[in-house]
């Protein structure tokens, strides 16, 4: 029986890959959450985990409730023996337990984007150190993962990433009065609050570029988007010779999740009849209205701790949006200062964390 720990298990992605758990009837060791005690309290009745993080607050209650509970940090967490784990805390807040499972040697199926994009170069480090794995649970970066297999890297001429575009795709033309309800409501994805404001920005999408360029290893210019508000192709492969291969499906995170798990075996599931849609739109985003995307471009291009400045910017800048404290066409004008005002260091991990530092300050500034 395959061991899997779940790193942020209350949240949306942790929340059905325990579903994905309960299909293939794997052993679900650790859980890591925050602060959702009874959705916390639900998994541990369910899955009887070894050991269990949780925000401190909630630690007197979950002992209350569970006499026999092993409570720890989400690193150790990270490091029980298992064969599998989900990387799923959002933010920086998971790189240390994302850390911590690589250097364990386990298969990372890593949906903490933030992690890649921050920390790409010394994540790898570590993954191939130990003889860990990364394999991709968001959509897209698991479609080109599986239009990749079996190709040559000198064959490829550009990945390309799909955006669904969002709730604001054709309107309102003006942004600047669009309020968190209407940010949140996503037309075809069922995400967590912060990625679902980041798909409104078209911010998402340039984290997935970021992430794209750290985790295939391919230089920025060959990482290409294309708005697909069907978001039933999930990314595709352009070869030099002209040909595409794509990955297409439900829009069903369940789906790449599993795939992660499972890999190379694909197993059933009951999303396998569902229908396919008639029409399969292709549009050029629209950097004027969502200039967050070009921001992310130019972090890449500049390199060293760009991308973990702009990154710990927009955890600021999208919770004063939720807060109400900024309008909706702030957060990229943010992004764009901060970056402006980030200083040119090597990545190392202590430029990281100095850095992060520094630029979750400087948005409060704007913010």
């Amino acid at each position: 029986m395959k061991r899997v720990v779940i790193l942020g298990s209350t949240g949306s992605i942790g929340q059905q890959a325990l579903e994905v758990c309960r299909w293939r009837g794997y052993r679900v060791v650790g859980l890591a959450a925050g602060q959702n005690l009874e959705e916390l309290s639900r998994q541990i009745q369910d899955w009887r985990p070894l050991l269990v993080a949780a925000h401190k607050s909630l630690h007197g209650e979950l002992k209350a409730r569970f006499p026999g509970l092993r409570l720890g940090t989400p690193e150790e967490v990270a490091s029980l023996e298992a064969e599998v784990a989900v990387a799923a805390i959002p933010g920086l807040a998971g790189l240390a337990p994302t850390r911590a499972a690589a250097r364990t040697g386990k298969r990372l199926a890593l949906a903490n984007k933030e992690a890649m994009v921050a920390a790409g170069p010394l994540l790898w480090q570590e993954v191939e150190a130990q003889g860990a794995e990364i394999l991709p649970v968001d959509s897209e970066h698991s479609a080109l993962f599986q239009a990749l297999l079996g190709e040559r890297r000198e064959d490829v001429a550009e990945l390309i990433l799909t955006a669904s575009g969002g709730p604001f795709l054709r309107e309102p033309e003006d942004l600047s009065q669009v309020t968190p309800a209407m940010a949140l409501n996503h037309p075809r994805w069922r995400m967590g609050p912060k990625v679902t404001i980041d798909s409104a920005t078209l911010f998402n999408k340039g984290l997935e570029v970021l992430e794209a360029k750290e985790l295939f290893r391919f230089p920025l210019e060959k990482i290409k988007v294309l708005v697909h508000p069907q978001a039933y192709v999930h990314g595709l492969v352009r070869f030099v010779d002209g040909s595409l291969k794509a990955q297409l499906g439900p829009t069903d995170m369940r789906l790449p999740i599993q795939y992660a798990l499972t890999y190379p075996e694909r197993a059933e599931t009951p999303l396998q009849n569902l229908p396919i849609p008639g029409v399969l739109e292709f549009l050029e985003p629209d950097l004027k209205r969502f200039p967050a995307l070009a921001v992310a471009y130019e972090a890449g291009r500049r390199g060293g701790v760009a991308q973990v400045a702009v990154s710990a910017a927009d955890e600021v800048a999208v919770e004063a949006f939720l807060a109400g404290k900024i309008p909706f066409t702030e957060i990229p004008k943010i992004l764009a200062q901060v970056l402006e005002n980030t200083p040119s260091l090597p990545l190392t991990w202590e430029n990281l964390f100095a850095v992060d530092t520094w630029a979750r300050e400087e948005a409060k500034r704007w913010a």
